[in-house]
């Protein structure tokens, strides 16, 4: 049986793997390694940690990042999202961003922004199935670390509850 619960620092060593499956996959993350703990936690908001969890082992995870410094973007957010190979397909990924858009409205986030790889078409169905709407291509959005630039998908989410 899943189960979803606030992060622990000591989920990071089961995050970090998952985080490196994304990585290996190539249509996850501009990232070419994952970072040390500090630098995580450093760049993650306290709030909306959630790991999905089976058994002891962790399967999935989902957190926020701020977008800007600025007080009038204080409601927005950009969603990380993982899950683990071997669980990918069995609806974690719904049941996980499902409990983070709430967690997300607790917190009075009222946007919630995601960007994905076009080729990425199971996390672009994810997000879709969970009220986030495309809003537009940002072409040539960065470099992966071979040189090849790639488009990313923009997404959001607006709340119906907050900040309305």
């Amino acid at each position: 049986m899943v189960t979803i619960r606030k992060f622990k620092p000591d989920d990071y060593a089961g995050v970090k793997s998952i985080y490196q499956q994304g990585i290996d996959m190539g249509d996850a993350t501009f990232q070419h390694q994952t970072p040390e703990w500090l630098d995580w936690n450093k760049s993650k908001l306290e709030a909306c940690r959630l790991v999905a969890v089976e058994d002891t082992d962790v399967i999935g995870w989902a957190a926020l990042s701020t977008v800007s410094g600025l007080c009038v973007f204080k409601g927005i957010a950009e969603v990380s999202l993982y899950i683990s190979d071997k669980t990918q397909g069995q609806g974690v990924g719904h049941t996980l961003l499902s409990a983070l858009i709430c967690c997300s409205e607790k917190q009075g986030l009222w946007t919630l922004q995601s960007g994905i790889f076009p080729e990425n078409k199971a996390s672009l169905a994810l997000h879709k199935k969970n009220g986030f709407r495309e809003v537009g291509i940002r072409e040539k959005m960065g470099a992966m670390q071979d040189g090849t630039w790639r488009d990313v998908v923009f997404m959001e989410r607006r709340s119906r509850v907050t900040g309305i």
